[in-house]
């Protein structure tokens, strides 16, 4: 690798563990900028091998070969290959014998860049990934069986979340043809071992990592289909199951620690593997269900399973596989009887809805963590959450009964906090909990609850229990029980009276003060959720005039959030601080300079150091709102907002803080886009810094630069022509126009360019632009492709007239644009889509058709058929039909794993139409512009044509356009 050894690595590798953040900044970027060159990854494999070297170098070298694969490794059409053929080839050979060899953490680091190149690879480009790793179950070396397994976990998790496809089943097949029946020798083996191995403590340890992995890979290979293999083979694996299920887990606890027990971690997975079971292949699985409810349903009431939260997981996903069982009707027999479920009420469900001393610490200390758990619906299980999931499903065929068994629970927990509410809190919190469970029946992130059982009264529960507790003045009295009432306004937002809601207001801005980051946060959370209620109890949204009695009160809490610690960065704060501004609109005005100052302040420590992606995202989501609310009263205030912004913003950018930098470019856009005076000079000062290359390497910076270079080509035509800086946004035009998931954005700054640069200043560049568009038409046509060609130079004709555009072409090639016209205009414009991109097209063919009696002249056989696609551009459908053969890269796949493109909603776009204002109706324009042609020279060839050429389908609607301009052709 020229000018790079491995010594030179190695020690770049050395200082990204460097305290010092710009020894560290420096190495990073020598890694980086090497990640594309020849033989780079090879070496980071060779530093990966030596033992000789340090042990921190060796993890540093596996972590950057596992990030350069992930970047890298893909191969996108159109854009150059990041890893040399040879390299890849040196990879796949090595990679799996070095992973199976290597200890356990840079195991773990080569396991998931083999499963990232299986991705892409395997199974056509690596046909030896599967037998070799089959070839290691013989070894008998467990640290190697490990490895295999969690390479092969690692591989075929996908198949539980892809979508289903031909290309899928094939690859599918081909594994279990490889890999089912070793698998489950495997399993049949490693239970024997187990058995002769009880004593032996670190062998068990592995024998059981090595268990569970089998488990997770059967979950894998069972997700899309039941395979032949695995149905001829089911008593084998459920015998196993079932006596793994029902082992006593105190004698298989290896170590005393807080840590979950990897028999537990088995029994957990066991759980999903028969829940899966008995939810999709419940024919072939009937026989074996009874037998693991059973067991599942000693395992909940032993022992074993004690309420320390290292048992969570089996708890969790037990429960969850009652759940699962409970609510389909093939296995609702085995609930029917009032003991069984009386039982499953007070011996499964009441336990473990129960708040206990864990649920209290994570509650206190790590208040994130319980409220991902709680209102995110996060993936990590809890006890909880399986004990609502088990009350709903029992609910599908049982409700009335299982209503009436938890009324009474309801009851006496609520008498109990009544008797001694200091003591008893935990009791009004299960009860609050058991009633939110009950009533819910369907639930949605975006909604809250969308149907409730008719059999719990929300509103009266609401009434005598809800409202009290958030209506006692001390905000910081009985935190959970705070957090309790808010979530039960945040779930049944949509079943709670207008009234209600409207009341509570001005409790929730109180909360807002609440020393307790869940309350806060959940406080903010709630009010965010009121304001884009579409009609709460029935009624209107809620109206601006409703807030304003708080407010003020409301936003001066919501800031000081942001300064209180543990909620510097509170996405939910941020979140409601953008929705208020979105609700309250010119009421914000006398307070807007105050906001902005706050939320500048904000952006400028956020920059610093990068942290909550969420936080940061409605942090310019809310300052892009109130930049189009407040400007949309008043224009000339948008001076206030470049004032406040221009310098966080130039601190960012003279930084590089790659995260941000998509956020900052739609923030210009936007000040730009609303500006009616003249740009000022910082404005002019960033434009050269935006042709930079290295801001255009990364794809999430691609879109929100295109926009803002389209503002200013806008606003700043003129400027950029005399300072000569066309020529850098044609460089940019043509790194885009070679890549086909970026190609749309080069024809979008083409196209602003082609509409407000005067055309005299394109004139010496523009057959060299039409040249390379030729050239990768003839190289790479896509669909995408041609629909930005077409619609460029349709935008082209309308701008400088169809006979610029003809001569343009024929420039090139004598006789090129008939070529063109036949054979990609005519069979393609219906493929167009989009209200202003088909307008666009209409107009440009328009203009070629009646303004440019040279095109009559040289390409007299292709007038009619012109007007034939121009009239079914407006009347047929559009043709969405892509070719079979077509590997389309969709605008979103964006390569790699850079950072992504966030647009902001805030920020958004308006669509422009160029002929607004000119072209009221296409149709009607045709018939004004055929008239006036037909009174000039040609006008008779014309009449002729139509008439005797054109279809007669078409000649209809024609007529009909001609008929609504009240025009008739002479």
């Amino acid at each position: 690798m020229a000018g790079v050894n491995l010594n030179e690595v190695a020690l770049n590798l050395k200082n990204t563990l460097s305290p010092d953040a710009n020894v560290r900044r420096q190495a990073e970027k020598f890694l980086q900028s090497n990640e594309a060159k020849e033989n780079y990854n090879v070496l980071l494999l060779q530093l990966v091998a030596e033992a000789s070297t340090d042990g921190l170098i060796r993890i540093a070298a596996a972590i950057s070969f596992k990030n350069s694969v992930k970047r890298n490794w893909r191969i996108v059409e159109g854009e150059p290959n990041k890893i040399s053929e040879q390299d890849r080839e040196i990879i796949k050979r090595e990679i799996v014998d070095l992973m199976l060899r290597s200890p356990e953490k840079l195991q773990k680091q080569l396991s998931d860049a083999v499963s990232v190149i299986g991705r892409e690879d395997f199974p056509d480009k690596w046909e030896t990934l599967l037998p070799d790793m089959v070839a290691k179950f013989k070894s008998g070396d467990f640290h190697i069986i490990n490895g295999v397994l969690q390479t092969a976990h690692s591989l075929f998790k996908r198949y539980r979340h892809e979508f289903k496809s031909q290309e899928l089943w094939t690859e599918i097949k081909i594994v279990l043809d490889k890999f089912a029946q070793p698998l489950t020798n495997l399993f049949m083996n490693i239970m024997e071992e187990a058995n002769k191995s009880a004593s032996d403590v670190s062998k068990l340890k592995d024998i059981l990592s090595s268990i569970l992995l089998i488990c997770k890979v059967f979950y894998s290979l069972n997700f899309q289909d039941l395979p032949e293999h695995f149905e001829e083979n089911m008593d084998k694996w459920m015998t196993n199951f079932l006596i793994l299920l029902t082992i006593d887990s105190k004698k298989l606890k290896i170590e005393d620690t807080d840590e979950t027990e990897p028999i537990d971690l088995i029994k957990s997975q066991i759980c999903d593997n028969v829940a899966l079971y008995a939810q999709k292949y419940d024919e072939e699985f009937e026989g074996y269900l009874p037998k693991f409810v059973e067991a599942i349903w000693h395992l909940l009431v032993s022992d074993s399973t004690e309420k320390i939260a290292k048992h969570d997981i089996v708890v969790s996903t037990a429960i969850g596989f009652l759940a699962s069982a409970a609510e389909r009707s093939n296995y609702k027999y085995l609930f029917d009887k009032q003991e069984t479920l009386k039982s499953i009420c007070e011996n499964v469900v009441v336990p473990n809805v129960e708040f206990r001393e864990e649920d209290e610490e994570v509650f206190e200390d790590n208040p994130e963590e319980y409220i991902r758990r709680d209102i995110e619906g996060s993936d990590v299980d809890t006890r909880r959450r399986a004990a609502s999931d088990l009350v709903r499903a029992l609910c599908k065929f049982h409700e009335q009964r299982v209503i009436e068994i938890f009324s009474l629970y309801v009851g006496t927990m609520l008498q109990q906090y009544q008797a001694d509410s200091e003591k008893n809190w935990k009791a009004k919190d299960a009860a609050i909990f058991l009633v939110t469970s009950l009533a819910s029946k369907k639930q949605t992130a975006k909604h809250g609850t969308t149907q409730a059982s008719e059999l719990v009264n929300l509103q009266s529960f609401f009434t005598a229990n809800i409202l009290p507790e958030l209506e006692i003045k001390n905000v910081d009295d009985h935190p959970v029980l705070k957090a309790d009432a808010i979530k039960y306004l945040i779930v049944f937002r949509n079943m709670l009276s207008r009234e209600v809601l409207i009341h509570c207001l001005p409790l929730l801005v109180n909360h807002l003060t609440a020393k307790s980051h869940v309350v806060h946060s959940y406080a903010a959370h709630c009010l965010e959720k009121l304001f884009t209620l579409k009609s709460p109890g029935g009624g209107k949204p809620i109206q601006k005039t409703e807030v304003e009695p708080v407010l003020e009160s409301m936003f001066v809490n919501l800031f000081n959030l942001l300064q209180v610690p543990g909620s510097h960065e509170n996405e939910y704060v941020m979140k409601a601080i953008m929705r208020s501004f979105s609700l309250l609109k010119e009421a914000m005005l006398p307070y807007f300079e105050v906001l902005i100052n706050n939320l500048a302040s904000k952006l400028m420590l956020v920059s610093k150091n990068p942290s909550k992606p969420q936080f940061n995202h409605y942090l310019f989501e809310a300052i892009c709102c109130a930049i189009r609310v407040i400007c949309k009263e008043n224009a000339s205030l948008v001076v206030g907002f470049e004032n406040m912004l221009f310098p966080v913003i130039q601190e960012i950018l003279s930084n590089d803080v790659t995260e941000f930098l998509p956020y900052v470019f739609q923030v210009l856009s936007l000040l730009l886009e609303i500006r009616q005076n003249e740009i000022p000079a910082p404005y002019m000062e960033l434009f050269p810094l935006l042709l930079s290359p290295v801001l255009w390497e990364r794809n999430g910076n691609i879109p929100p630069l295109v926009r803002l270079l389209q503002a200013y080509i806008e606003k700043a035509s003129k400027v950029i022509i005399e300072t000569k800086k066309e020529m850098g946004l044609l460089g940019v035009f043509q790194k885009l126009i070679a890549s086909k998931s970026n190609d749309h954005e080069g024809f979008y700054l083409l196209g602003s360019m082609v509409e407000h640069f005067e055309p005299s200043s394109l004139k010496e560049h523009i057959k060299s632009v039409f040249m390379l568009l030729f050239q990768r038409l003839q190289n790479s046509k896509t669909t995408k492709f041609i629909k930005g060609l077409l619609v460029f130079f349709c935008l082209y004709s309308a701008r400088n007239g169809g006979t610029a555009l003809m001569l343009t072409v024929d420039s090139i090639q004598p006789g090129l644009f008939g070529n063109f016209l036949e054979k990609i205009l005519f069979p393609d414009v219906q493929k167009v889509s989009g209200t202003t991109e088909r307008r666009i097209c209409a107009v440009g063919m328009i203009k070629l058709l009646t303004e440019s009696p040279e095109f009559l002249k040289t390409y007299h056989d292709l007038w009619t058929p012109l007007l034939q696609a121009l009239i079914g551009l407006f009347e047929l459908p559009e043709d969405d039909s892509i070719p079979d053969d077509e590997h389309f890269i969709e605008i979103e796949d964006t390569p790699g794993y850079q950072t992504a493109y966030s647009q902001l909603a805030f920020a958004g776009k308006k669509e422009r139409d160029p002929f607004s204002g000119t072209i009221a109706d296409a149709k009607v324009y045709l018939a004004q512009s055929l008239q006036k042609l037909s009174s000039s020279e040609p006008g008779k060839l014309i009449h002729s044509k139509i008439n005797t050429e054109l279809h007669k389908d078409a000649l209809g609607f024609l007529q009909n356009y001609l008929q609504a301009a009240g025009i008739t052709l002479s």
